[in-house]
């Protein structure tokens, strides 16, 4: 793991994007955001992507937000600031109807068209362009390098104090003990949930996409079984901040991350093959109109499940190459 660390480890200020553009040759790149209900951010986003990426230098040559079920101006906003919107019902037409961040992405690489995709998740604040170039230059420099995954410091703002780097707490709790259990391969990965991420289509449309928040988790299980350790990077892009969930959406998240390593163990006869863990959490909120007396919380269950999109490969004869989203 450490030397894997060592050799497939980057930072994004090595790369500069004329130098990438002169690396990039005949290939084209995508860039693609899932959101919902992103107004306030994705609109910076998109004119940061376009002003320094494709307007004063043409290393990206496709940018793309898939609009998943937003109920605000998320699609007005990013065709505002330069995009192409793709509606991810749209894309999905005709398929079964699935929910969640995967899902979003999996749809934003059927509507991409580059030989290279990198995915950004849409919340960002202060966002530069350096997250998109550091993605971008192993696979532009280095024909051996399939995946690239973004890692970052994440403070966690809280109301008297900044925690540097208490922004990953489903990372630290949940998938980094379960990646180093059952996948030690991938433990050197500083952020393995990390949403800003790029690889080769023809090797991303190979994998499945989980629905829900364990998208990043199983892509990486998956991409490694599929193409190994030495074809996976990561670079350092700085410093991210985002929107935090609360604890109780934490805790949601980890059991799908959790749901989703059980699938990929099952895969691998480690856990019993035709069982399942049961997909309902339940959970207590302090106060309510629900509460009940005994407890003074009331009872909250959610269902925690997660569906998957087949490898695109599988499905790419039933998908539109494009379809954009009503203005």
């Amino acid at each position: 793991m450490e030397a894997w660390a060592t050799y497939r480890t980057s930072s994004a200020a090595d790369w500069a994007p004329g130098r990438l553009l002169r690396a990039k040759g005949d290939s084209r790149v995508s860039v693609v955001l899932p959101a919902r209900n992103e107004e306030a951010t994705v609109g910076a986003i998109v004119s940061t992507i376009r002003q320094h990426l494709m307007d004063r230098v043409a290393l990206v040559d496709e940018l793309i937000v898939v609009d998943s079920r937003s109920t605000d101006q998320t699609a007005r906003v990013a065709r505002a600031a330069g995009a192409e919107v793709v509606s991810q019902d749209e894309m999905t037409s005709g398929l079964p109807r699935l929910t969640g961040k995967g899902d979003a992405l999996w749809a934003g690489l059927a509507a991409a068209e580059g030989d290279v995709v990198a995915f950004v998740d849409a919340d960002l604040r202060d966002f530069r362009s350096h997250f998109v170039v550091g993605l971008l230059g192993p696979l532009l420099t280095d024909p051996s390098v399939d995946f690239v995954k973004g890692f970052y410091h994440r403070p966690l703002v809280g109301a008297a104090s900044v925690e540097a780097d208490g922004g990953g707490r489903v990372t630290e709790l949940m998938a980094r003990p379960l990646l180093n259990l059952f996948w030690p391969e991938l433990a050197g990965f500083v952020q393995p949930l990390a949403g800003e991420y790029a690889g080769r289509r023809d090797v991303l449309e190979q994998v499945p996409f989980v629905s829900g928040y364990g998208v990043e988790t199983a892509m990486l299980i998956d991409l490694l079984d599929l193409v190994g350790l030495d074809a996976l990077a990561q670079v350092d892009l700085g410093e991210r901040t985002h929107r935090h969930q609360d604890t109780a959406a934490l805790g949601r998240m980890s059991a799908q991350i959790m749901l989703t390593a059980w699938s990929r163990l099952q895969r691998r006869g480690w856990a019993s093959p035709g069982t399942a863990p049961a997909a309902l959490l339940t959970q207590f909120r302090r106060g309510g109109s629900d509460a009940l007396p005994a407890l003074e919380r009331e009872i909250v269950v959610s269902d925690v499940s997660v569906e998957e999109r087949p490898p695109l490969a599988q499905l790419r004869h039933r998908i539109p190459r494009r379809r954009v989203a009503a203005a």
